[in-house]
């Protein structure tokens, strides 16, 4: 949840939740033992006391810590929410799911789109991510224009929408751009991401080498690695099904806005238990260990749709977010312990999972296109947005501005921060 303000208005950009976590930062958790609640959003009080001064909500993409707060806060903001329509699509089923599917005004914008929100004017720029329609925003004001980055990496072969564009960003060093606001997430990690056209390779000499069923963990809303599994079972003899209704919700959305191919079709999971063992290839929620998803269910055999054999295979097409370790672990002790086998990302000689966000050579590369005048690390942990700071330092941007939640970020005349100037902290929406 981040709020940018400019004379006397403010414009939020996104609105997300984090899942199974304490009501204070991961750094902090890591001291004590703290409940844990099911969901978990950033407390919006101080945009809720001037609800009147917020001119609108723009999204820059259909991830769950980017959008999945917006049903339970809105009430609180009550003002229109812009988005492209993939994004609008996911966001109009959730709010269908929870009673609210004609409240909230959702305006549909197109990709390379300039809108004016109040005193701000923002430009929808495609970039590429893990799903349809990620987009950087470009807002601009009097005061002077920003680049948000969002979540973002450079992948010539995202497997959907376009590849990315260099040429768009590099326009950016002629509008003077004051400040951009960058995604951090693997900003200690050397290199470049890997595309997510390579996971395919290594996936399908997986299931390709698997004699009996196969199971792949990914995260539901990665439709690109869904597209590349789909693809796979049509030529290895398989038939692609899915297992979790969040799976079954993002391809439907993708269908309904023509992200999924026509030609790949998608077996009713109830289908799964007739099929002979080497027919099966099924995507499963809960790659995160998560204890009512379909892999915990496989695992403990309670599954309805389809029992797993010993020498079945599952797959985890993902990584261990940090803090699932042990659940996880759990899950993979239960499939050792029915013989039923496993592989890991880390443990495949091809990648079988991508990053969606940038290493250090994209990130140096953004910031040698773009040019902007101050760096203000985002997402991630302290050592993320330090580590994001030196690649600025070393991009020859002159000034970075590297704060907590509740810093105030001064971006104009000066590029200053004032510490702890806003009230922040997390609420839980759903407690476990």
């Amino acid at each position: 949840m981040n709020l940018y303000g400019h004379a006397g208005q403010w414009l939020m950009v996104d609105c997300g939740i984090t899942f199974h976590s304490p009501l204070c930062t991961q750094a902090e958790a890591k001291t004590s033992a703290l409940h844990k609640h099911d969901v978990v959003a950033a407390d919006p009080w101080f945009i809720s006391q001037r609800k009147e001064q917020l001119a609108g909500i723009v999204i820059t993409h259909a991830h769950e810590d980017h959008l999945g707060a917006l049903p339970y806060l809105w009430r609180r903001f009550k003002c229109p929410v812009y988005t492209t329509k993939y994004t609008a699509e996911i966001l109009r089923r959730k709010l269908t799911r929870d009673g609210q599917g004609d409240n909230i005004p959702i305006i549909e914008i197109a990709s390379g789109e300039r809108v004016d929100i109040g005193v701000f004017n923002v430009e929808w720029m495609l970039i590429t991510h893990s799903l349809p329609e990620p987009h950087a925003f470009v807002i601009r004001t009097l005061a002077g224009n920003v680049f948000h980055t969002a979540d973002w990496k450079i992948d010539l072969a995202p497997v959907t929408d376009k590849p990315f564009n260099p040429q768009v960003f590099k326009q950016l060093a002629k509008e003077n751009i004051l400040a951009m606001v960058c995604d951090s997430t693997n900003a200690n990690r050397e290199g470049h991401s890997v595309s997510e056209q390579q996971c395919y390779a290594g996936l399908k000499q997986a299931v390709a080498n698997a004699k009996g069923r196969v199971v792949i963990g990914c995260f539901s809303s990665n439709i690109a690695r869904l597209i590349s599994i789909a693809k796979i079972a049509q030529e290895t003899g398989r038939y692609f099904a899915l297992f979790g209704r969040s799976l079954q919700n993002t391809v439907g959305a993708a269908k309904a806005t023509g992200h999924w191919p026509d030609d790949l079709p998608v077996l009713d999971a109830f289908h799964t238990g007739y099929l002979l063992p080497e027919e099966v290839l099924a995507v499963a929620t809960g790659s995160q260990g998560e204890p009512r998803a379909a892999l915990n269910q496989l695992a403990k055999d309670t599954y309805r749709n389809v029992s797993l054999d010993e020498g079945d295979l599952v797959i985890f097409s993902s990584i261990v977010i940090p803090g699932n370790e042990e659940p996880i672990e759990n899950l993979l002790k239960a499939y050792k312990g029915r013989k039923i086998l496993t592989l890991m990302a880390d443990d495949s000689p091809l990648p079988i999972h991508a990053s969606g966000h940038p290493c250090q050579q994209e990130l140096q590369q953004m910031y040698q296109w773009v040019c902007p005048q101050i760096a203000v690390p985002t997402h991630g942990e302290l050592e993320h947005l330090e580590a994001n700071a030196e690649i600025a330092r070393l991009s020859h941007v002159p000034v970075s501005l590297t704060g907590l939640n509740g810093d105030l970020f001064k971006l104009a005349p000066h590029g200053t921060l004032v510490k702890q100037v806003v009230k922040t902290g997390r609420i839980a929406l759903q407690q476990s």
